[in-house]
C-alpha cells in the first residue's frame, strides 16, 4: 500500500476567529491618517485639522473589498440586489511617544487599536514645511521605532497584570486538573513577558495551539497582523522614487520581517476622490502614469486577516460573504443566519471558476461539478454555495 499522505496541519492564528474583523489605521500624529481615511472611504469627516490630537474617537466606516469575481457574477445573474463583501475600518487618533504612559492621549488612543483585530500603520516620508511633525523632523525609522517601542510597553503592562491575576489562582495550591491547567497558562503568561520583555512582537514569536489560546483573550497590540503605508508625496509616488524608503524598508526586514509594505500617496488618493466619475479617475490615472493604491491596499489587509469569502447567487441577490479561510460549512451558513448554523443539513457546493469556464449552472451540473457537501466540508474561498437547514427550534 502507499504511505499515508501527510495532513498539513493549519496553523492556528493569533486573534478572534471571527468573521466580522476590524482594521485600524494607526500612526504618529500628522502622518495622513485621517486624510487616507477620507480617502479609502469617501466620506467626508471634515477638514483633517492640523494638530495632533484632531481625530479623538475612532471613526468607522465599511469599505467595499474590490473583487472581480463578484462583478463578473452580477453582471452574469443581473439581480435586484447586490451585495458586496466589505471591510471595516476605523481612523484612530496619532500615537505620541509616551503614549504607553498616557501621554498625550494615550490610553485612549491604545485603547482603541486594542479593540481592532490589524492595524493599518501609517509612516511618513514626505516633507511638508506647512504639515507640522510631532516630532519636530521627518524621520521614518525614528517614527516606526517610537509606535513599536509603545505597543510593546503597553502590552507589558497587560501582560504583568494577566500575570499576577494568574499567580493569585496558582497560589490555591493542590493537584487538581485545573491547577494543572492554570499552572501551565502561568507559564506561557511568562514566556510571553519574556518574550517582550527581549524587545520582541508577539506576532513574530513561534507559538504552540494552546499557547494561542492563551495569546488570545490577551487582545495584545503587537500580536494584530500589520500593512505598513509608506505615505509618500504624489510626486515621489508618480516617479516611485523617494529618499526614505530604503530606510523604512530596512527597518522592517529586520523588525518586522514578512509584513506587507505598501507605498502610497494619501495626497494623490485624497485629490482622486475629488473627480465625481470613475471614468475622470481613470484618465487622471492614465495621465499621471499611476494608479490609486487603495485597492491593494483593502486586499492585502483582507489576506493579513486570513479571510476568504464564498457567494450566494440568484436573480434576487448575489452576495459576497466574508469568512476566515479554514472555516466549515455550518459555521458559514451561520455567517448568514445564526440558526442556520444550528440547524444545518447540508451545502450545495460548486466552484466560481467552473461557473466561469462553462457558462451557466446547468452546464456545471451536468459536468458533474455540483457537489453536496456535509458539516466537515472546509468553505473554499470562490465558493458558491447554498445551505439547506432545519427549521429552527422556538
Amino acid at each position: 500500500m502507499p504511505p499515508k499522505k501527510a495532513v498539513e496541519e493549519k496553523k492556528v492564528l493569533l486573534g478572534r476567529p471571527g468573521n466580522n474583523l476590524k482594521s485600524g489605521i494607526v500612526g504618529l500624529a500628522n502622518v495622513g491618517k485621517s486624510t487616507l481615511f477620507q480617502a479609502i472611504t469617501k466620506c467626508n469627516l471634515g477638514n483633517p485639522a492640523n494638530f495632533p490630537y484632531a481625530t479623538i474617537d475612532p471613526e468607522e466606516a465599511r469599505v467595499i473589498v474590490p473583487d472581480e469575481r463578484y462583478d463578473w457574477l452580477c453582471e452574469k445573474y443581473k439581480p435586484k440586489s447586490r451585495v458586496p463583501a466589505n471591510l471595516t475600518v476605523y481612523d484612530i487618533a496619532g500615537l505620541t511617544r509616551g503614549a504607553s504612559t498616557g501621554a498625550g492621549l494615550g490610553n485612549a488612543f491604545l485603547s482603541h487599536i486594542r479593540a481592532v483585530d490589524a492595524i493599518f500603520q501609517v509612516v511618513r516620508c514626505f516633507d511638508d514645511a506647512e504639515i507640522i511633525h510631532v516630532e519636530g523632523d521627518v524621520n521614518p525609522t525614528r517614527d516606526l521605532d517610537i509606535i513599536s517601542e509603545e505597543l510593546r510597553l503597553k502590552d507589558i503592562e497587560f501582560v504583568e497584570k494577566a500575570l499576577e491575576n494568574q499567580k493569585k489562582k496558582t497560589r490555591q495550591g493542590g493537584q487538581s486538573l485545573q491547577m494543572k491547567q492554570w499552572k501551565e497558562e502561568e507559564a506561557t503568561i511568562q514566556k510571553i513577558l519574556d518574550h517582550l520583555n527581549d524587545g520582541k512582537e508577539v506576532r513574530k514569536g513561534t507559538w504552540g495551539p494552546k499557547e494561542i489560546e492563551v495569546i488570545n483573550p490577551l487582545f495584545l497590540l503587537t500580536a494584530k497582523p500589520v500593512v505598513y503605508l509608506v505615505n509618500l508625496s504624489e510626486k515621489d509616488y508618480i516617479r516611485k522614487k523617494n529618499k526614505y524608503l530604503p530606510g523604512v524598508a530596512k527597518w522592517i526586514q529586520d523588525n518586522a520581517p514578512g509584513d506587507p509594505i505598501i507605498p502610497i500617496s494619501v495626497a494623490f488618493e485624497e485629490r482622486l476622490t475629488r473627480f465625481e466619475t470613475d471614468e475622470e479617475v481613470a484618465e487622471e490615472e492614465k495621465k499621471v502614469g499611476a494608479q490609486s493604491a487603495l485597492p491593494k491596499l483593502i486586499v492585502t489587509m483582507r489576506k493579513a486577516l486570513d479571510l476568504g469569502s464564498f457567494f450566494t447567487v440568484g436573480p434576487d441577490e448575489v452576495r459576497q460573504w466574508t469568512l476566515r479561510n479554514g472555516t466549515k460549512a455550518p459555521q458559514a451558513a451561520g455567517v448568514i443566519h445564526t440558526d442556520f448554523e444550528k440547524t444545518f443539513i447540508q451545502a450545495i457546493v460548486f466552484k466560481y471558476a467552473d461557473l466561469k469556464e462553462l457558462g451557466d449552472e446547468a452546464e456545471v451540473r451536468s459536468k458533474g461539478k455540483i457537489m453536496t457537501k456535509g458539516k466537515d466540508y472546509v468553505v473554499e474561498d470562490g465558493d458558491i454555495l447554498h445551505f439547506k437547514a432545519g427549521a429552527a427550534k422556538s
